[in-house]
């Protein structure tokens, strides 16, 4: 961490613990020959680790400084670092070029995690899976099972998506600066083709926007502009139930119907 001092308009807390960074590598288990790719390496604490392991992987840092401190210390067979905002990255483009289902990693910035989240959703048939540390609210948000407080729109198009499992948590200390908040590893595997909802990805996201728009209102109130309360039966779903009482497979019946309706009209 010498010489360089962190962020804060990125974000930058560096993780330094080298108990956890092994835990966190043994639970990702990189192997040479897969395309691992990392968000936001830093000063390479957890990237070191991966190249031991994996023997190359990418990169994907903001930070044109630590760019150059990361060329200086590893090879580009080790790490192929490609600088860039993650948010703006060209996903899809980037899979094609690697050829291969990818692997992501990274200890992603607090500000940015569920806009990467939710940018990382229109390639997870092209991922093997994805190891985060985040924020340890959001990892709970992710995994929150329905009718809890923490279930809601993240919950709802994450698990549509993935198998998302947390993992374990990390102490502030681990980091330097210590965060003022608590962290966590998680875990997400895609969903195969067969347990995806037979739904198009806009009109279910659309129908869990609305339901969770105003989460004190019932269905027959959040979904008025979709659905009425009749279709909304029509989906075997209740139009007295708020959003946060449905599961996954509720959404796509009312996503279901919304298509049957604008079919019909």
């Amino acid at each position: 961490m010498e010489g360089h001092r962190a962020r804060k308009r990125f974000s930058q807390n560096f993780l330094h613990d080298p108990g956890v960074i092994e835990r966190i590598v043994d639970a990702i288990d990189p192997r040479p020959g897969q395309h691992l790719v990392e968000i936001g390496p830093g000063l390479g604490a957890l990237t070191g680790q991966l190249v031991q392991r994996a023997g190359r992987i990418t990169g994907i840092e903001i930070d044109r400084d630590l760019a150059e401190r990361l060329r200086g210390r590893f090879t580009a067979g080790e790490l192929e670092l490609v600088v860039a905002d993650a948010l703006q990255l060209d996903w899809p483009q980037l899979a094609r070029s690697l050829g291969g289902a990818l692997r992501v990693v990274g200890n992603l910035p607090y500000h940015v995690s569920t806009p990467l989240l939710f940018g990382l959703l229109p390639i997870a048939d092209q991922v093997q899976d994805q190891h985060f540390m985040l924020q340890r609210e959001v990892v709970e948000r992710m995994a929150a099972a329905p009718g809890g407080k923490d279930y809601g729109r993240l919950s709802v198009m994450l698990q549509a998506r993935y198998r998302v499992e947390r993992l374990f948590h990390v102490a502030a200390g681990s980091f330097h600066p210590a965060p003022k908040v608590q962290s966590s590893i998680v875990r997400m595997r895609p969903l195969a083709a067969g347990d995806l909802p037979r739904i198009a990805p806009q009109v279910f996201a659309q129908v869990v926007t609305a339901a969770f728009s105003q989460r004190r209102k019932t269905l027959r109130n959040s979904l008025g502009r979709l659905l009425s309360e009749a279709q909304i039966e029509q989906a075997n779903v209740d139009p007295g139930a708020r959003a946060e009482a449905l599961d996954v497979a509720a959404f796509a019946r009312l996503a279901e119907r919304v298509v049957h309706v604008g079919a019909s009209q």
